[in-house]
Order: C-alpha cells, then sequence, then structure tokens
C-alpha cells in the first residue's frame, strides 16, 4: 500500500513532535531550579531561542491562508518569495532549529544535543521533500528563487548581489 503525501506529511509532522517532546522531556544538564543568571550559556541559549522564535513567527505570518501543519504545499497558494522567504526557503524550520540550539546551550545535556541534531535531519529531509513539491508545483519560478535562496540557512551572497527583495514578480502577495 503505497502512502500518500498528505498521510506522508502527517507522519513527519508526528515525528517532529516527537522530537519536540523529547526536548523539553529528557534530562537537563541543569535543573530549572539551578538556573544562575550568570551563566552566559543561558543568555546566549535565550537570545537565539527568541531570535528563531522571531523568524519562524515571520514566516507562519507571511505563509498566512497558506499556513497547514502538514508539509505538504496547499493547490494554489503561491509560492513566498519575499520578506523572510527572501532569506531561506524553510524559515519556520530554520527559526525552530535556532530555538532548539538556544535550548541546548541554555540547558541541553547530551540529550538534547541528540535531540537537535535529529530536528536537523528532519527539517532537512523535510525541506528536500517540500522543495520537490514546490519545484513541481511552480517550476522556473521555484528554480529561479531556489538558485538564490538557502533552504535552511540563508547563503552568502557576493558583494553587491541583492540578499533582500522588497517584491518578487512571482510571490503573489499571499
Amino acid at each position: 500500500m503505497a502512502i500518500t503525501r498528505q498521510t506522508g506529511g502527517w507522519l513527519l509532522v508526528g515525528v517532529q513532535f516527537v522530537l519536540f517532546i523529547m526536548m523539553v522531556a529528557l534530562p537537563w544538564r541543569v535543573a530549572p531550579a539551578d538556573l544562575s543568571t550568570s551563566n552566559p550559556l543561558l543568555w546566549l541559549g535565550v537570545v537565539l531561542i527568541v531570535a528563531g522564535l522571531v523568524v519562524a513567527l515571520a514566516g507562519l505570518m507571511r505563509l498566512g491562508s497558506a499556513l497547514t501543519a502538514n508539509p505538504v504545499p496547499l493547490p494554489a497558494a503561491g509560492l513566498r518569495t519575499s520578506g523572510v522567504y527572501a532569506v531561506v526557503r524553510h524559515p519556520i524550520y530554520s527559526g525552530i532549529l535556532l530555538a532548539a540550539i538556544g535550548f541546548t546551550l541554555a540547558v541541553g545535556s547530551w540529550w538534547q544535543v541528540l535531540v537537535t541534531v535529529g530536528l536537523g535531519v528532519l527539517f532537512t529531509w523535510k525541506s528536500r521533500w517540500e522543495d520537490a513539491m514546490l519545484a513541481e508545483e511552480y517550476g522556473a519560478a521555484w528554480q529561479k528563487w531556489a538558485l538564490n535562496t538557502g533552504a535552511i540557512v540563508p547563503r552568502l551572497r557576493h558583494r553587491g548581489s541583492s540578499s533582500r527583495q522588497r517584491r518578487d514578480p512571482h510571490d503573489d502577495g499571499r
């Protein structure tokens, strides 16, 4: 029996949910009651958590009505290539991963390191799967966007090239 795209998408969401639970449920390096505000890893972790949540929220907001928990793109929802999507193709994954790294630095043990690596592997695989579906749906517009935009980590650009576009002609504003 073949798995449909929708079913595969929900399975990936389930794996992601399990990893999120593991992130907070596994033993921490530092107990919450023992957190010291003088610990530089705590502060760096908090900064990364906040930055990651901001990036993920910007991605969520930019998707608007195209937002769905399932990673399978909605038909005719439009290709988002401006705003945070001009920096990375999968900013929600980028933000969650950045927040997970922050959490791991702040309080994590080797268990959280393993879960964070697991999230990185999952998001890399999910982003490639989603990219294949988006390329199928949007063709040349997706190819042009992907050529200049990193999947999860922003691409370094040569001096003088624009890293952010105010308005992409392929972005239908949705």
